[in-house]
Parts: structure tokens; C-alpha cells; sequence
């Protein structure tokens, strides 16, 4: 896991820092099980590159654009990662298979790892556990069906099980079922909730979580929120009072909007972060079921035309298996160093 504090951040995120360094190795081994499916997919990459020679070299690179379309890159990403390759071929300075193949990884996780709207690392609130420190605040967001609820539990689970106090906001009032199983989640994390009463408004009831958390000291604060169509201007107005209503609760609130999307939609999530983005100003992306799918290419895509982070990423059905991102890990994971079904050593990610 990543993370960033200021310089006031306290014990808590300190020892889990250290305790996610211990596990990045771990993590890598998750992510590159999990994106199986994709990397299969992308083996069509060293099937093209087994008859490359220099003098056929512009129908070879066509050939890789369509292999990283048909992966669910896109087309404008494609070309761009396939663009810098192309650059280097023409200057001289790749010539052999090998080359071609570290140019485009080296050119995916150049995309993967800087996003012009931010940090792939976790934020968290200026003074967290320090003397007069607040919460640190997270709303998530996204449509039914993506995962948004599973995502909250397990976050929750990766920090309780390390010592931090977690709460729980059942923000969707919406769904009926989604408050039990907010609560069943707590139970399986050891975090606690703050429930909804009948005809509760989310905004207030977020408001009265977000009190509660500064009040009883919790380290954490996860934000449930009603699955909701991006399409809906109504419904995606009310997602933005809510989080207004952290921000009247706790100045600086929320420290993310994190928005769930199902990674086996593939580039149709775009239309999905778009409107989300422009409603509630989403910070990062969490990617559930990846490991379901043969669209990691979409990640790469939605990470290049968004411009915002991708935070987590879910790799299993495990409480383990929400991954925090590793843009390094993740490009190995597509397109490894290793001989073929050999996993990564790790230990190239940073707590």
C-alpha cells in the first residue's frame, strides 16, 4: 500500500505504512494472479513480436495497436502507448523483439503511473491521530452492482485488522437490503456503524457519522452511498449535497470520493467516471473484479483519458484481495519480466 500524511500524521498510519511495506511482495503475487485472464489476452503481443524485423517494422506496430485495442486500451490510448514506441524504432534505439517489448511496457506504465489528476497513494486527513487531528474521511460512490459495499467492508477489514479504529456511514438509504449488509461487514471487519433511520436523508446521515467519528476518535471514516445512474441529474445532485455535508461536518471532508467501478464493463466505464467526476469531483478510481475479467487493458484507457488515479483494485472474492495500486506491479502483472507463469519477486512497492 501507498499512503501519504502530513508531516503531524501519527502512530497509527506510521505502523500501518510499515506493516503494508511487509506485504507488498504479497500484494504483487495478488495482482498478477488476479489479472490472469488479461494477460492471456495480451500473449497475442509476444505472438506478434516472434516475426518482427526492422524492414517490416510500421505493419508490426499496426499490428500491436490492434492487439492493444482488442484488449480494451481504446483507440486513442493505443496509439499514444504504440506512438512512443513507434518514436524510438524510427531514431534507431530499439531494434530487437526485446527492446520492443520493454519500450511498451516502459510506454503503459509511463501512462499508468503519472495520471495528470493525481497520486495512485491513499490520502489522508492533515493531523491524523496526532492532538486535536480529525478523521480521515472517504465517500464512495457508483452505480448498483459494482461493488461499492463489498469494496467499504473489505477497506474496512485491511485497516481494523492493523489496529485503526474504522466506522462505518450507511449513507444508502435508497436500498433496503443495503444497511444489513453494511452491518453483516462490520461484523466480518471489527468495525463498528453508523446506521440509518427510517427515512433518514443520506447528507444527514453522514453529517451525524462524520460528528461521531471526530467525537469518538476513530481513525477511519468509510461513507456508503445509494448506487445511483450516472445519467440521473436528480440522484447525482443529491450524491453532491452529501458531500457538502462531510465538508460542513469536518472542514477538509472528504479526504477522497472514491468511485467503484465493475472492470468487466471495460472502456464503458469512461461515461461512468465522466459524470460522476463532473457531480462530486472524484478523487480516485477503485476497479473491482478484475480478476473476472480479460479487460485490464481498460485500466491502462480509463487511467489515460480521465486523468484520475486508480487506488484500489479488486483481484478475488478474499477480504484480501482489495488490492491497493501499484502502477508497477500491475503493468508486470500485463506484461511480465518473468519467464512465462513465473510470479513476481515484489517488494518494488512503497507503504
Amino acid at each position: 500500500m501507498q499512503t501519504h500524511a502530513s508531516a503531524g500524521g501519527a502512530s497509527t498510519l506510521q505502523k500501518l505504512a510499515r506493516v503494508f511495506r511487509e506485504k507488498a511482495a504479497e500484494d504483487a503475487g495478488r495482482m498478477f494472479k488476479g489479472a490472469k485472464k488479461s494477460r492471456e489476452r495480451l500473449g497475442v503481443v509476444n505472438e506478434i513480436l516472434t516475426y518482427w524485423r526492422l524492414e517490416d517494422a510500421d505493419a508490426t506496430l499496426e499490428d500491436l495497436e490492434d492487439a492493444l485495442i482488442s484488449s480494451d486500451f481504446g483507440p486513442q490510448t493505443a496509439f499514444k502507448i504504440v506512438d512512443a514506441v513507434r518514436e524510438q524504432v524510427r531514431s534507431g534505439a530499439l531494434r530487437t523483439p526485446e527492446d520492443i517489448k520493454a519500450a511498451l511496457r516502459d510506454s503503459v506504465l509511463s501512462l499508468v503511473a503519472r495520471p495528470s489528476g493525481g497520486s495512485s497513494e491513499l490520502a489522508f486527513a492533515p493531523g491524523s491521530d496526532a492532538a486535536g487531528g480529525g478523521p480521515t474521511v472517504y465517500l464512495i460512490v457508483g452505480v448498483n452492482g459494482g461493488g461499492k459495499t463489498t469494496t467499504i467492508g473489505k477497506l474496512a477489514h485491511r485497516f481494523t485488522s492493523r489496529g485503526a479504529r474504522v466506522l462505518l456511514a450507511a449513507g444508502d438509504t435508497f436500498r433496503a437490503a443495503a444497511g444489513e449488509q453494511l452491518r453483516l461487514w462490520s461484523q466480518r471487519s471489527g468495525a463498528e456503524v453508523e446506521a440509518a433511520s427510517a427515512g433518514a436523508r443520506p447528507d444527514a446521515v453522514l453529517f451525524r457519522a462524520a460528528q461521531r467519528a471526530q467525537r469518538e476518535a476513530f481513525d477511519l471514516l468509510l461513507c456508503d452511498s445509494s448506487g445511483r445512474l450516472h445519467t440521473d441529474p436528480g440522484l447525482m445532485a443529491e450524491l453532491a449535497k452529501c458531500r457538502r455535508s462531510l465538508a460542513s461536518a469536518l472542514p477538509g471532508a472528504p479526504h477522497e470520493v472514491l468511485l467503484v467501478l465493475d472492470g468487466t464493463t471495460g472502456v464503458n466505464m469512461l461515461a461512468q467516471a465522466r459524470e460522476f467526476g463532473a457531480s462530486v469531483g472524484v478523487t480516485g478510481l477503485v476497479l473491482t473484479k478484475l480478476d473476472g475479467t480479460s479487460r485490464g487493458g481498460a485500466v491502462v484507457s480509463v487511467i489515460d483519458q480521465l486523468g484520475v488515479p486508480i487506488k484500489l483494485v479488486g483481484v478475488g472474492e478474499g477480504l484480501e484481495d482489495l488490492q491497493f495500486f501499484d502502477p508497477a506491479a500491475f503493468v508486470d502483472a500485463l506484461f511480465p519480466r518473468e519467464r512465462e507463469g513465473e510470479e513476481p519477486q515484489g517488494g518494488g512497492g512503497e507503504a
